[in-house]
């Protein structure tokens, strides 16, 4: 993610919201995970405190990027590291899901900035 972020930056705004409830790989308290994501990661990009992105608790954002970009088979996220790419207005063009490398995202950016 920060290579997309170093090549698309200021024209591309890169987001991370944590999320525990996947396979509890999230623990930490937003400070432990801010942490880790800036010192051993090297995370460039904006991270937020943590959410829930599935069932009565997911945060209003994630159950409208899943209403607009739905899974296969469900509108679940299904494992963290799920991708969104919304434009500049805001609307959800694509998902990615977690297994999706970063790198195979750029074409995709690419043509969204060139609207």
């Amino acid at each position: 993610m920060n290579d997309l972020h170093d090549e698309f930056s200021p024209d591309l705004a890169i987001l991370a919201f944590p999320c525990n409830q996947f396979g509890a790989q999230e623990p930490g308290t937003n400070a432990e995970i801010k942490k880790f994501a800036q010192v051993e990661k090297h995370a460039k990009f904006d991270l937020f405190s943590k959410i829930d992105v599935n069932g009565e608790t997911a945060i209003p954002l994630y159950k409208y990027l899943k209403e607009k970009q739905q899974g296969w088979f469900t509108k679940r996220i299904s494992w963290n590291f799920t991708k969104f790419l919304v434009d500049k207005n805001g609307v959800p063009v694509q998902r990615f899901y977690p297994h999706y490398n970063p790198a195979r995202i750029a074409p995709y950016i690419r043509h969204l900035l060139k609207k």
